[in-house]
This record gives structure tokens, sequence and C-alpha cells, in this order.
């Protein structure tokens, strides 16, 4: 069942009160501002950290079912990157590239949102399974494809663009990091303790504080089509994240783990997506793309999204 206090307890947390300063910021026209260097260094600083501490807690306990995991992680980008598509083409009556841009980010996932899924339940005591840190790439990689290979139709995708989703920020960062922490186990790691693990929930509220000013930046050029690109953004991931957690519990996932598993599917990537359809689709309206990611599915998901589909979760495994 829905709990107030559970949603009351997310919205009071650091991350979604420094995401809602940021916003609050850009609204009040302040003259706060991140420099794009510090942003670069928090990012990268996240998914580091977030790979080393999944890497660590793999080489202690691996499960067995990982390969299952996988195979059903890479099923589930291919669908929901096929939702988005026609979902964009039906309801945002949007060109077969511009639908195909739209499929890529949603069918994607944000890391970001995952971090703060992975929050979420470490503060209700039941922390989620760390291999969920692999499945984020999983989910990443078919997407970006699909939606490459919808715009391009029968022209086909090229080695090049593969390499540059494989090669990209986010997926390098995770599985090194995973690489690292996988082999230098919790005593290596202990070395850096202080820098990536202590330090991280600070440096996340400092990127959420970032996010929410790009956020209310990118809502500010929404115009006539707010409304259908908003329910696009809000309803879509709902049902993404419902399919999430729905396969993530028949594959025999706890509900923590089955909840972050959802707001995976129901997350939208803005910065892995946008740079790959930049280089390899110009043409396309990615700002848009972005506009929805992050300035309607990020807020919804932090604020809403996330103990929604811990609801779900639970709910199914009561």
């Amino acid at each position: 069942m829905f709990s107030s206090e559970l949603l009351a307890a997310n919205l009071l947390s650091p991350v979604v009160l420094a995401f809602a300063l940021g916003m609050l910021a850009r609204l009040l026209r302040s003259d706060l501002e991140i420099p794009a260097a510090i942003q670069s260094y928090l990012s990268i600083f996240l998914l580091l950290a977030i790979g080393l501490k999944g890497g660590v807690a793999l080489g202690n306990n691996a499960p067995d079912n990982l390969t299952l995991y996988v195979f059903a992680t890479l099923a589930l980008g291919v669908v929901t990157a096929v939702s988005a598509y026609f979902t964009a083409k039906l309801w945002l009556r949007d060109s077969r590239l511009d639908a195909a841009a739209m499929a890529a980010h949603f069918g994607s996932v944000s890391a970001v949102t995952f971090i703060a899924a992975q929050q979420f339940t470490e503060r209700s005591g039941q922390p989620a399974d760390a291999v969920l840190v692999a499945l984020v790439v999983a989910l990443e990689i078919p997407a970006i494809l699909i939606g490459l290979a919808l715009a391009k139709g029968g022209d086909g995708i090229r080695w090049h663009q593969v390499r540059e989703v494989l090669t990209g920020k986010t997926a390098l960062l995770l599985i090194g990091g995973m690489a690292i922490g996988y082999l230098s186990g919790k005593d290596g790691i202990a070395k850096v303790d202080a820098m990536y693990f202590q330090l991280f929930q600070g440096t996340l509220m400092l990127f959420m504080l970032d996010m929410g000013m790009t956020a209310a930046r990118q809502l500010r050029g929404v115009g006539r089509e707010a409304f259908r690109l908003g329910l696009y953004a809000t309803a879509l991931p709902l049902v993404h994240g419902a399919a999430g957690v729905a396969l993530g519990h028949a594959i025999g996932m706890n509900a923590s783990t089955a909840a972050v598993f959802g707001t995976m599917a129901a997350s939208a990537s803005y910065i892995a997506a946008p740079a790959s359809m930049r280089a390899s689709l110009p043409e396309a309206n990615t700002g848009r793309c972005i506009t929805a990611a992050l300035g309607f599915t990020f807020p919804f998901n932090l604020a809403i999204g996330i103990p929604l589909y811990a609801a779900m979760a639970h709910w199914l495994s009561a």
C-alpha cells in the first residue's frame, strides 16, 4: 500500500531538498551557478563511487542468477525503448527521427535516478542488491542502439556508433569502477573510503542542486507542448516502472532490489543518450528529449516515483 509517511520521508530527504533548492534558485533568478568543470567532476565522482561500491559488494557475494538478471534487463531495455518510440509517434505525433530519439532517452536509464533510488532503500533499512550497478549498464546499451536503429531504418547501425555507446562516460566509469572494486576487495578500497564513500552524500547533494537549476532552466522553454510532453514524460515512466518492478519480482529479486530495478526502467537518460544522439543523429531534436527527461521525468521520479515503485514492490512481495 502507498504510504504517506514513505512519501514524506522521501520528499524531506537532503537529496530531494537540494534538488528543490536548485529549482527555487532558478525561479528566483539567483546568480547561483556551479561551474561546468565542477559539474563534470561531480558526475565523474558519483559514477565512479557507485561502481566501486557495486564491485566490492559483487566480490563479496555475487548472485548465482546474475546471467538471468542481465538477460532480463536487456529484454526490458528493448521493450521500454520500443514502447517509448510508438508512444511518441502516437501521442506526441513525432516524426520517425524525433520518436527514435525519445526511444533512446526513455528506454535508457538515468544513473542519478538509480543512485537516488539506492539511497532511498538504504534509508529504509533494506538496501538493494549491489548487482544493480551492472544492470544499469545493461539497460542503457540496448535502448540507445535501438533508438539509432529506428532512426536509421534500413541503413543500419555503424560500428563506430556501437563503440561510442560502449565507451561513453557512464558505461566506462560504472564498469571500470566495478572492476576496480571487485579486484581491490573490501580491504583495498578501505584506503579510499574517506574519499568515495564518506563524502558520497555531500557530493550527491551538490549534484542535485545543479540538477535542480538545470531542470528549471529546461522547463522554461516548453511552451505550448507542456501538457502533451509532461504527460508523456510522467505516464510512460509509471508504466515502465510498474513493468520493471513486476519483472524484478518475477526473476526473484527481493522487494528493495525490485523497487530500484523498477525505478531504473522508469527513468530516462539525460547524459549518455543525449551524447549519443547528438553525435549520431544531429538533426534530431535532442533538446526536447532532455527537457522531457530532466524537466519532467527526473523530478517526478525523485519526489513521487521512487516511493511508489517501492510500495508496488513490497505489495508484490507481501
